[in-house]
């Protein structure tokens, strides 16, 4: 194309030709750098005097860090969402997490549509590989991306529904129980654990008809889109559901039940937790505190009160995450699959990965051991820096760390204690968390090459 003919196209051609060729050559870099901008803009509008309670500026490290959780879908605050925001700073928050659930990439993609009128090829194919669906034709993303779009605002509006008239007959009012169904319905479905509550969920321990809808919202919203589309399209014929719908679903029921049981058992006797309550609020508590300890966030009791166990448990299942391409965090259920299934190949000396009659490749393998490491390393380095600038003991710092990093939100309440350098530290793990291991890495990177060439095999000793 001429110059002449390219200029004349407009600065949105132009802007959309660029994001193209970001996303062609620098596809992590774009993630990260949007990611970035969204929340920077958000923070903007936090640090206004409108959207404090007091009508005063909000100190940057403390919006930055409530911004980054909002669109990161962590949950992780310095100051009570109810008592600090006024309405308008709420309604922001309520964007970014809506903003952050739906994904930036995606939200991106149907930008870029909208300006251009067509979704290039490179748009398509980066917000195909963003929603974790390969199987879709490349005709077919645009609308698999309304797809998106639709279901999520369709399961949030369910739960509105739910939450909505219950919300009316707590506090008495319409104007309060409207606003409250709906912060909670998207917060809940985004796994994002904010809440408009000065005491957040405390006071609705036993009400089960706030904290069933609650619960699986979140828990649906953590298994992810391409779980939803594969379900959606083989019409309840498990046989048509592939492998990662069939990992999906089968480890995040078993992660569930497990930390049902063990946070059950781990705290029935705890007085400063559920020892009070009856045995049927007791098991309510569990299988909520079980949901919520892998990506929700949210909290019936006073987490830092738990026991050193109970801390010690929360922390490998929030490491573990939620489904692939869904609004929970950590590793990632799938990458636990795997990572257990090479393991018990291994054990018996099978030579390939298998799982329900498909055979898992090597570059998968791969993929979750770097995922795995890497995560892994972030919250080591994020663990030791705070440890450097705080005097906090190790076991506070490590819980709230993961959740960090896994864009849990649950918290034992250091975030709010943390100078603004821990701020900044834990804002960072945050963002990291939410792009992901890899891609978080990748963006980074100086450049992305193939290597063309192969070393001859030799075997160094293990163990």
């Amino acid at each position: 194309m001429v110059p002449e003919a390219r200029d004349r196209r407009g600065p949105a051609a132009a802007l959309a030709d660029f994001v193209d060729r970001v996303a062609r050559y620098r596809p992590a870099r774009l993630a990260l750098a949007t990611y970035t901008l969204v929340a920077l803009f958000f923070t903007l509008l936090l640090t206004l005097p409108v959207a404090s309670a007091d009508n005063q500026p909000t100190a940057l490290h403390d919006a930055m860090f409530v911004a980054v959780s909002a669109v990161t879908v962590t949950g992780l605050v310095t100051v009570n969402t109810a008592e600090h925001w006024s309405y308008f700073g709420q309604a922001v928050i309520l964007a970014a997490i809506q903003v952050g659930g739906l994904g930036i990439v995606t939200l991106a993609a149907l930008l870029a549509k909208a300006v251009t009128r067509q979704l290039g090829v490179r748009n398509k194919l980066l917000a195909q590989q963003s929603l974790g669906v390969d199987s879709v034709r490349l005709g077919e993303v645009g609308s698999l991306l309304r797809t998106v779009i639709m279901t999520s605002l369709t399961l949030e509006l369910v739960l509105v529904l739910f939450l909505v008239p219950r919300f009316i007959v707590v506090d008495g009012s319409w104007a309060r129980g409207l606003w409250h169904g709906i912060f909670y319905a998207v917060s809940a479905f985004n796994n994002a654990g904010f809440v408009s509550h000065p005491d957040g969920l405390a006071g609705f321990s036993t009400d089960l008809w706030i904290l069933i809808p609650i619960m699986v919202g979140v828990f649906v919203g953590s298994l992810g889109f391409p779980v939803y589309i594969v379900v959606r399209a083989a019409k309840r014929d498990f046989r048509k559901w592939n492998l990662h719908t069939r990992l999906t679903l089968s480890v995040s029921l078993l992660l569930f039940a497990a930390g049902s049981v063990l946070w059950g058992a781990m705290e029935w006797s705890n007085q400063d937790t559920i020892a009070g309550m009856d045995p049927g609020g007791k098991v309510l508590n569990s299988l909520f505190a079980s949901v919520m300890m892998r990506s929700g966030g949210f909290n019936l009791v006073d987490t830092s009160a738990s026991n050193s166990v109970t801390l010690l448990a929360t922390d490998a299942l929030m490491f573990a995450g939620g489904g692939s391409v869904s609004t929970g965090g950590g590793i990632k259920v799938t990458t636990l699959a795997i990572l257990f299934l090479a393991i018990i190949a291994e054990a018996r000396g099978n030579r390939h990965v298998t799982a329900f009659g498909r055979t898992i490749p090597e570059g998968s393998l791969r993929v979750a051991i770097s995922v795995t490491f890497l995560g892994a390393t972030l919250v080591l380095v994020g663990t030791g820096i705070l440890m450097a600038i705080t005097d906090e003991p190790m076991d506070r710092i490590l819980f709230e760390v993961i959740s960090g990093f896994a864009t849990c939100g649950l918290s034992v309440g250091l975030s709010e204690e943390l100078p603004p350098a821990g701020k900044y530290v834990l804002t960072a793990l945050m963002l990291a968390g939410r792009v992901g291991p890899i891609s978080f890495a990748a963006a980074l990177a100086l450049q992305q090459r193939d290597q063309l060439y192969r070393f001859p095999d030799e075997r160094p000793i293990i163990g």
